[in-house]
């Protein structure tokens, strides 16, 4: 009687579906997906929350659930948690993500190869619920899954991927994605993010998934099927970490902000193994809080400078010399430092170009240094990341691998293509940095320890950060680069998002900031227009579009985002070297520049 009675229910809520259709109250997408969870055994156990939905009226987060299926993105899979829904996190979608790569790593590994996962978490709402819920399900799957049993960083989960052996791994977070979000990062035996074409492959076995299997977490623990490996795996991590450095100077004051995620367990060891015994943790930033309370509009993100505020009063009352933030999972990292070496000083921060371009410099000149530099060495860097780091790199007679799209993924596939063992720096513009072997993410906790080293070895040299960033703009010209980015959310957030691509691919601006559109180059038909003639595009297709302008090294670059509902708008400026006269001046000229060109653009992307 019971069953007869959901069934009456169910049908009873198919129907005002259909009439929420028929209104304009749902989109397509979402009919059909509602459609689905409430017909299909698989999500039985969900329906009844779907149908108190549908009675009560709940048209506008019904939609937003279920108007489409969340993909794997740059980064993985990640969104907004709600307890239902194909465009929501929560215990079906992850365990859909979980089951789909256990049965696809299981059809592709070789059976001479024991299957094995890694498994970590952040500090994010429901974190250790859905990697308790992955491992599950692992294991239910034939896995033995290695298991850090706290807060721990993404990169130390890449690390952990490769010291295992694994044949995959698993991250549970959204990085510096609001509260509300949440998310999986999926990993492949090498330590990086899964690349074509296993990532397509994985979605479809994901949405092929019919039956989760899972075994109880502690169950699994007590047959020796979940090893805890935190203890092994911090200290394993911290030796590769810090064998990255360099020797040098360690005599400065440093503030570091976690900025409520995990950096306290990766960053704060690092710097003391390497010798800097004076990091103090700044307090409103230390809690591991998943709403993110202290920092501006509770997302922790350290690309915009308005998180560093506090910490900067901070830092001019006990006079700090060098200011580090990570996010959330502490893979990126943002810095401020004062301007000179006054203590009067002003302070700044630096954003993620001018941080990968010192960076870069710095490595390249230690390695220089120690003699182990060669011209087989190579940088890797994204498409939209500062072309100084380029000309840095032909400056020490290296080379840079640059043609490749947003996501770090990417970096990794090229360190692994060219040979790690001449791989020197990879960088992109989000504020994500990598040294080394040990694994093949960007690093949080690495990218804090090399600037604390360039910064302690300036300090004795007698210059600031801020100034040694001057003297780059002096060898390889000013580089300036601006983002911003339009928010593209819900049901028809896709569909302006292809029509805003669409106009700058097919009718792109006369001119920008005052100078003419010369080409688009569209990563997408894999064509470049210029001039009325069109030819073909080398290099990786993607959604990504480039509008290059009449003065070499000046051009916009847009592409929707792999991992939230917006657009990202790239500005590109650049003064070559020889046409310096004064830098105040031409940093001036390149800022008022990119000030017409975002007004421009601003213009033809508000119409969306």
């Amino acid at each position: 009687m019971a069953k007869d009675s959901q069934s009456m229910d169910i049908q009873q809520a198919l129907l005002q579906v259909a009439t929420a259709r028929q209104e304009n109250k749902l989109s397509e997408g979402a009919v059909e997906n509602i459609r689905i969870w409430l017909t299909e055994s698989r999500y039985a156990a969900y329906a009844p929350e779907v149908v108190r939905h549908i009675t009560a009226g709940e048209w506008k987060t019904l939609d937003d659930v279920f108007w489409t299926v969340i993909p794997f993105g740059t980064g993985g899979r990640r969104g907004r948690m709600y307890p239902i829904g194909t465009n929501a996190i929560n215990d079906r979608t992850i365990g859909e993500s979980a089951q789909g790569l256990a049965d696809y790593v299981k059809d592709h590994q070789d059976e001479s190869h024991p299957l094995a996962c890694a498994i970590a978490y952040d500090t994010r709402h429901r974190s250790r619920h859905f990697a308790d819920l992955c491992a599950g399900i692992m294991v239910a799957a034939g896995f033995q899954v290695y298991f850090l049993d706290d807060y721990r960083s993404t990169p130390e989960l890449s690390f952990l991927v490769r010291q295992k052996h694994c044949s995959c791994g698993i991250m549970v977070t959204a990085s510096h994605n609001p509260p509300s979000d949440n998310a999986v990062k999926v990993y492949w035996s090498t330590g990086g993010q899964v690349l074509p074409p296993h990532d397509k492959d994985i979605i479809d076995r994901v949405m092929s998934v019919d039956e989760i299997v899972c075994v109880d977490f502690q169950t699994a623990l007590e047959q020796g099927k979940i090893t805890l490996c935190k203890e092994e795996t911090d200290k394993a991590f911290f030796t590769q970490v810090v064998r990255q450095g360099f020797r040098g100077p360690r005599d400065i004051q440093i503030i570091y902000s976690p900025l409520h995620g995990v950096g306290g367990s990766a960053v704060v060891p690092v710097l003391q193994r390497d010798g800097f015994d004076k990091v103090e943790v700044f307090g409103p930033h230390a809690d591991p809080n998943p709403d993110f309370p202290n920092v501006p509009n509770h997302v922790s993100n350290p690309e915009n400078p308005r998180v560093f505020d506090a910490i900067i009063e901070r830092a001019k009352q006990i006079g700090a010399d060098l200011i580090l933030a990570t996010d959330p999972d502490c893979d990126r990292m943002g810095c401020a430092a004062p301007c000179t070496l006054d203590p009067d000083s002003t302070w700044a921060t630096l954003t993620g170009n001018q941080i990968g371009a010192l960076l870069a410099d710095f490595v390249l000149e230690q390695r220089q240094q120690q003699a182990s530099l060669s011209p087989d060495h190579f940088l890797v860097k994204t498409l939209v990341t500062t072309e100084m780091i380029r000309r840095i790199g032909a400056s020490y007679r290296v080379k840079t691998y640059g043609d490749l799209l947003v996501g770090f993924k990417w970096i990794g596939g090229v360190i692994d293509e060219q040979g790690p063992d001449r791989f020197v720096f990879g960088a992109e513009e989000s504020h994500g940095y990598l040294v080394g072997q040990y694994a093949r993410d960007k690093d949080g906790a690495v990218a804090c320890m090399l600037m604390a080293e360039m910064v302690a070895g300036l300090k004795a040299a007698g210059k600031s950060l801020h100034e040694k960033m001057d003297d780059l703009y002096w060898q390889h010209g000013i580089h300036q680069e601006r983002l911003f980015t339009l928010k593209m959310e819900g049901s028809s957030g896709k569909e302006r998002t292809k029509a805003l691509m669409m106009r700058f691919r097919e009718q792109p601006p006369e001119q920008l900031g005052g100078m003419p559109v010369v080409a688009v180059r569209d990563h997408d038909d894999m064509q470049i227009r210029r001039g009325g003639e069109t030819a073909e595009l080398k290099g990786p297709k993607g959604d990504l579009v480039f509008l290059e302008l009449a003065e070499e090294g000046n051009y916009v670059a847009l592409r929707p985002s792999g991992t939230e509902p917006k657009v990202k708008f790239y500005m590109f400026a650049y003064t070559p070297p020889e046409q310096l006269a004064d830098l105040d001046d031409g940093k001036t000229a390149m800022q008022t520049r990119l000030d017409l060109i975002e007004r421009d653009v601003r213009a033809v992307a508000d119409q969306y």
